[in-house]
Parts: structure tokens; C-alpha cells; sequence
């Protein structure tokens, strides 16, 4: 029987000013690649972009346009004036799924970080593709790999059209 990720595409994107400017190194967004190509997407990126609403909108676009299983963002979710990845996501989505991003946000907070209640991360789909907004740190993406990992590949399924 073949792995339910067969197949399965995804891409990341990083929302970070510094990042882009070459101020420092994307670790992030490196990381969470390596995680997902780990659970057994085929990776593109990390694309990395500016704290930009309409940037990282068009970026996220492409991706749901390529018909992509899954975009997941690291950077930009947090309360500084310059974090804007939740809305940009927001106006890409057809549908938010609040209870992925609140999962998230719950599993960082119950394992010592009291501050992953503070990110403001959306999780929802554009077409057939989930989008999920992590936070811009490697502990971030950590806990969303722990948390994304056992639910992608029933969504992944969902949204190719299989069978509840």
C-alpha cells in the first residue's frame, strides 16, 4: 500500500524583513522544509519574502495555484506592527480551520513556551490546498511539525477528494 503523502507537494514560505534583506540566515524556514520533506512532501522553498501583506498574498497565491497539498508559513504571526503573514493568509483562504492553529498554539504553550499563546497564525484551505502560519523560530516549527504530523495525511486525503 502506498504512503498516504505519495506524491504530496508542499511549500514553504518565511515572512521575515531580516531574513530577506540578507540581515541573517533563514533558519526557519529551512528547518520546517527539512521537516516536511522528513513526513514525505516533496518540498519547494523556503520562499523567502518581506513582512509584506500583498508579497506574501501573491506568494501564497502561487502556490494554491499550482495545486500544491500544503503551504506552511514560518514568520510574521506575532503582535509586532510589522507581522502581517495572518493577514495576508487571510486573504487567500476560502475556509479557516481554527482548530489546527489553536492546536498549535495549545501544544507550544503546554510544552514551557507561554508565549505561543501570542502568535496570532491562521491554518485553513484556498482551493484544494491547506495553508497553516507558524511562528518564525525553530522551536515554532518544531511543535507545528509535532502537531501538523499526524493530522496531514487525513487532510491531505480529504481535500484530493477521499472518503471521512
Amino acid at each position: 500500500m502506498s504512503s498516504p503523502l505519495a506524491g504530496a507537494r508542499a511549500v514553504v514560505v518565511t515572512a521575515s524583513n531580516r531574513a530577506s534583506a540578507g540581515v541573517y540566515e533563514d533558519r526557519s524556514g529551512q528547518a520546517l522544509a527539512a521537516g516536511l520533506r522528513e513526513l514525505g512532501f516533496a518540498v519547494e522553498g523556503p520562499h523567502v519574502r518581506p513582512d509584506d501583506v500583498e508579497e506574501l498574498a501573491a506568494v501564497l497565491r502561487d502556490a494554491v495555484d499550482l495545486g500544491v497539498d500544503l503551504v506552511v508559513t514560518t514568520g510574521g504571526t506575532g503582535l509586532s506592527p510589522t507581522d502581517v503573514t495572518p493577514e495576508a493568509t487571510r486573504a487567500v483562504l476560502d475556509r479557516e480551520a481554527p482548530g489546527i492553529a489553536e492546536a498549535v498554539r495549545r501544544y507550544g504553550a503546554e510544552n514551557g513556551v507561554p508565549t505561543a499563546v501570542l502568535s496570532r497564525g491562521l491554518a485553513g484551505t484556498a482551493g484544494r490546498t491547506l495553508i497553516v502560519n507558524l511562528p518564525g523560530s525553530t522551536g515554532g516549527v518544531k511543535d507545528g511539525l509535532a502537531v501538523l504530523g499526524p493530522l496531514l495525511p487525513h487532510v491531505v486525503s480529504q481535500l484530493r477528494g477521499g472518503d471521512h
